[in-house]
């Protein structure tokens, strides 16, 4: 597989099961259904021939329609799904999922740490005894976390050293405010750690959604590639939810400026070396 990977994006349908976290003003515009027929024309015209679907809720029937979903798509060359990793048939589980229709394309797992009060959530026994199936199994771990819960990510990355983490939306430092501690320092402690990798991904939608400019976020991407590296950076649009600050056009226009002191071999790596090798797609 060759060309721009987009490594994190979603699709819903509210017709299907309503998507609970999708409430007040600020997020109205996205209160409605997004469809890969809606996603291909546009990450086609800006030149994306594989992407990965990425789960939204933590309903266990999510991740088999997206299975089935990837096994029809022509673009979906991987999809990150939910299950209950506290459960204590995860290996069990996991093996099953691939046993759906378009199991084939279950790259990683992910759960929406950021909604747990608990900061080290990701180091209890049993949540550390599911990340060793996902391990096991040969799948990544998506992080979707805020940047209180840095700190437990590099200790989990440390106690599983066969698994490989994704930190989605480079830890959702707080862009809007232009403060860059104590998230920076978090997040060089997690890259020191050399089975993780990042998402260049989510950026415009944690600066403000009607005011960014480039100069905004260059602070953020220039921490994570010094922290991580090309080799271990991967772009992501996060449509829909970037359509609050930017089309996915400009997601990715934004993505190439705040990468143009790289190589070409370097922004091979980011726009989809580094999203093939992760995943395997």
């Amino acid at each position: 597989m060759t060309g721009l990977v987009d490594a994190h994006h979603h699709v819903w349908d509210l017709s299907v099961r309503d998507q609970e976290w999708i409430t007040g003003e600020a997020l109205a515009p996205i209160r409605r259904n997004f469809s890969l027929a809606d996603l291909a024309p546009e990450a086609r015209a800006a030149g994306v021939t594989a992407t990965v679907l990425v789960q939204t809720v933590t309903v266990a029937e999510e991740t088999p329609e997206f299975l089935a979903a990837a096994a029809d798509s022509d673009l979906v060359a991987g999809v990150v799904g939910w299950t209950d990793l506290t459960r204590p048939d995860m290996a069990d589980t996991l093996a099953r999922l691939r046993e759906l229709p378009g199991g084939r394309h279950l790259v990683g797992i992910r759960h929406q740490v950021q909604g747990e009060p608990d900061p080290e959530w990701l180091l209890r026994p049993d949540v550390r005894r599911g990340l060793a199936a996902v391990a096991d199994a040969g799948l990544a771990y998506d992080l979707i976390v805020l940047p209180h819960q840095l700190p437990a990510c590099a200790r989990a990355a440390a106690a599983l050293p066969g698994l490989t983490f994704v930190l989605d939306h480079v830890g959702k430092p707080p862009i809007a405010t232009g403060s860059l501690e104590p998230w920076a320092s978090a997040l060089r402690t997690l890259a020191g750690r050399p089975n993780t990798v990042c998402k260049l991904s989510g950026m415009v939608t944690e600066a403000d959604h009607r005011a960014w400019t480039v100069d905004d976020l260059r602070p953020y991407a220039d921490t994570v590639l010094e922290a991580f590296g090309p080799q271990r950076l991967m772009f992501g649009s996060d449509w829909p939810v970037s359509t609050l600050a930017a089309s996915y056009g400009e997601v990715l226009d934004v993505a190439r400026l705040l990468t143009r002191s790289l190589d070409a071999a370097e922004r091979g790596e980011v726009f989809g070396g580094t999203a093939r090798r992760v995943y395997r797609l």
